[in-house]
Formats: structure tokens, sequence, C-alpha cells
């Protein structure tokens, strides 16, 4: 079994996860401790919106309007271009050095409630129930809880993946002619493995470009299918500090500031083993999605006219589009419960899109079904060697690492909040345990369950 690690790469590398819970603090020495105040080390806090400058207008705007409006918005905002000098994406040399010590009017209709099933078996059995699922979340473990939707979209549109696969199987030609590919691989030496990298980005579109430019890549998935044993799916954090060409920078800016082959080789050197496959997926991909099923039905207990995201909505159940559905999705300020509000909506967002896309009434209509197997190719991206049987091949293994022989999980970290002058807080990644990490799972040889930190962190709970 090869590991072959990238040429123009030396040392270990860094990249952590970035979900860190809320109740546990650092001490001086390094090390994490719980609230003690708390009688649940494992409930969410409910926090108010940070009070930044855009929160303020908001909280101004809300006096005219229900206070109880909640809200689930894009992350952030950029302020312009990030700093780093751009370059092309060929990225001809690279030396990536080691750092280890150190949606606007909804149209109202009937709709039973009862059917919403959100991540982790939640049943939304009626519009309030939405908020008991807030309180009751889990974040065990004292790390980032930031683009969870990220990762829920992705995980939803590789999955419409697999369908896309099964069209190829009957439409080899067609598939293959809406496939969108882009130069994302390496000359690393082959391994016997397959790799696919899987990323969730948010660059936007249209109008929407012209306020958040760039974009960045916040969610950073790593999919092995060995030549034996069990398939795995590991999360690296956006924050992952690395360094390429001496200049020190967090992962999610390497595709945007350096190029995307440069992305590719950053998580060469982490892992030691050669990307096979790339797949970009896009944010704004979920308005095509929606759409394409003809539309899906949400409810939600609040009235809310919120200016940011655009979303305007009338406590109850609605058969809503796909910019609707975004919005819903975004719109974040003035939710009481700020990010934990908005993760529970986008939960049910993506349980009402797989509802809709694995009923009976959208698999016996071949034309609704081509429209969706397009709109997912449409919001990804995917490298120049991409053919239907390879997303077919990726489906397939992205289904066996989440099962139940699957290995998932994280990287290894050192420090989830290692401060850098000009870049923030990053993480700092583990580089020899997360080779031999990867050296395991790439010979199939790793058992079944979850890896990483984080898992060793809850494991301590």
């Amino acid at each position: 079994m090869s590991q072959q690690r990238p040429e123009d790469a030396s040392g270990n590398q860094n990249n952590p996860p970035s979900f860190a819970p809320s109740n546990r603090r650092k001490n001086m020495n390094g090390s994490f401790s719980h609230n003690a105040s708390s009688n649940n080390g494992n409930a969410i806090p409910s926090f108010p919106p940070k009070q930044n400058h855009k929160f303020k207008e908001v909280e101004n705007q809300n006096s005219q309007i229900n206070q109880k409006a909640p809200s689930f918005a894009p992350t952030s905002r950029r302020n312009g271009n990030i700093s780093h000098p751009k370059i092309s994406n060929t990225t001809p040399s690279i030396n990536v050095q080691p750092i280890s010590t150190a949606y606007s009017n909804s149209k109202s209709h009937t709709i039973s409630p009862d059917s919403y099933i959100g991540t982790s078996n939640e049943i939304f059995e009626k519009p309030d129930d939405v908020e008991s699922i807030d309180n009751s979340a889990n974040n065990p473990i004292g790390y980032r809880k930031k683009h969870h939707f990220l990762k829920y979209l992705t995980l939803l549109l590789v999955t419409l993946l697999i369908i896309v696969g099964v069209c190829g199987a009957l439409s080899w030609n067609w598939v293959d002619s809406q496939i969108k590919r882009e130069p994302w691989l390496t000359n690393t030496e082959d391994t016997q493995e397959t790799t696919w990298l899987i990323l969730g980005s948010d660059q936007r579109e249209g109008e929407e470009a012209k306020e958040i430019t760039g974009f960045r890549t916040d969610t950073i998935l790593v999919l092995t299918k060995p030549v034996s044993g069990h398939s795995s799916l590991i999360s690296i954090p956006r924050d992952s500090l690395v360094s390429i060409n001496g200049q020190q920078m967090k992962i999610n800016t390497v595709a945007q500031d350096i190029g995307k082959r440069a992305l590719t080789k950053t998580v060469e050197k982490i892992t030691g083993h050669k990307i096979d496959h790339v797949a970009e997926i896009k944010f704004e991909g979920l308005t095509k999605v929606v759409n394409s099923l003809g539309g899906i039905d949400l409810c939600y207990n609040r009235t809310v006219s919120d200016a940011y995201s655009g979303l305007n909505w009338t406590a109850g159940c609605h058969s809503v589009d796909g910019t609707v559905a975004l919005a819903f999705s975004r719109m974040r300020y003035a939710d009481p419960q700020s990010d934990f509000g908005r993760a529970a909506r986008q939960r049910m967002v993506i349980s009402a899109i797989m509802k809709k896309a694995l009923s009976s009434s959208t698999l016996t209509n071949f034309g609704t079904v081509k429209g969706f197997a397009k709109a997912s190719l449409d919001s990804a991206m995917l490298d120049e060697n991409t053919n239907p049987g390879t997303l077919l091949n990726m489906g397939l293994a992205f289904k066996e690492a989440t099962g139940k022989d699957g290995v998932t999980g994280t990287v290894y970290w050192t420090n989830p909040d290692y401060e850098v002058y000009g870049v923030g807080s990053s993480v700092l990644l583990d580089d020899a345990k997360n080779i031999e990490l990867f050296n395991q799972l790439s010979a199939g040889t790793h058992a079944p369950g979850s890896v990483g930190t984080l898992a060793e962190l809850m494991n301590q709970q």
C-alpha cells in the first residue's frame, strides 16, 4: 500500500475541524472544562445574536415587526476580497509546509405538519416543536459550532448524486454532458485506494456576487474507499492552519487565494495520500434543487420580515420555492437562538427536500427525476476526470462510510484555538496522528466507528 505524499510538501500538515460547544471554556493550562453551573453539560445555552452593527440595524427594524421573528442567514458577509494574494489556479509550484507544534412571498396551503422528520429522527409534529428541538440539541465539546448548513447541504447533494449515478447507468451520455469540470487534480502518484475530496462552497451568483465576493470552502470532507475494508468520511476543519510557500492561512481560503490544485495538494499533504476526484458543492445549489422538485413544504411558528435574508414569512405552514427555502435557511439575525435556531430550520429544509425527492410522485415522473438530476449536477463543480461511473461510485462509498460499518469523524488536532497574527484563531493539526489515521483508512484496516480528536473528547464526557 503506497502512501505517496506530494513531492513539494514536506513534514506533517495541519487541519482540524470547526465545531465546538459554547459550554466549555479553555483553562490557562490549555485544557478545557465544562460550565459547572449547567445541570446538563450537553445542553446548548440560548445565546442572543452577536451585537455587531448588523444586529443593531435589525434590532431597530424589528421594532416595527413581530419581535419573535427567528432567523437563519448566511453565516457571515465579506467586506470585499480577503487579503491573501490571488494566483493562477494552475499553481505550478506549491510548497506546502508543515505547521505542527508548535426566500419573498410564500403561498399558504394546507399541509400535514406531522410528516416533517429532521436529522437524528426528530419529528416536527407541529410548528411549535421546532423550538423544543433547538433547546434539546446536543453540543458536548467546546468547539466552534459554525457552517452547519453547508455540511447538511453537502451531505444532501452528495446523496442526490447517487440518483444521478443511477440515471447515468441508463443514460450515460446525457449525465456526462451535464457534468461541469474544472482542473482540481495534481500529479501526485496514484495509490490503490480511491479518495474523493468533497467541498461545500459559499460562492455567490448574480447580484449577490457583487456584494459577497470570492468563495471559501467551508466544508472539507475526505471520502476514502479502500480496496478492501471499511469506507470512511473524515472532516477537516475550515479553520485549519496551513502554510503554502511560506505564507500561513486557513485552509478554507486556499482555493480562492492560491488555486484549486493548491487546495487538493494541501489535503494530500495532510492525509499522505492522493486525491483521485473532487466535488465542489455550491451553497446556491439549494434554490435549483428545490425548484426542480416543484417546491417543498415547510412549517414555522413565527412571523418574519427580514431585510437581510429577504424572508417574508407568516407563521404557519407554506409551500415554498427555492428562493424562499434559501432565505428561510439563511435568516439568522432576528432569531432569539441565533445559529442554534437557524440550524434546526436548516435541518427542516434538508428533510423536506429528501421527503419530496424520494416521494412516489417524484420517482414515477421521469421529467421530474431528470430535472432533479440536472439541478444536482448544476450545483456541483467536479474534477477533470469525473464521469457518471465515478459519481455512482462516490455515492455508494458515501453511503457505506456513513452506515453502521463505516468510519466517520474528524482529523486530529492539538489546539482548536491557536492564535496566529494576521490569520486569527486557527486549528492546529496533529500531523503525525493524521498520517497514521489515513494510512489505516486507505488500507481498510481501521475499525468502524468514530475517529479523531472530537470523538475522543466526546468519549470522555
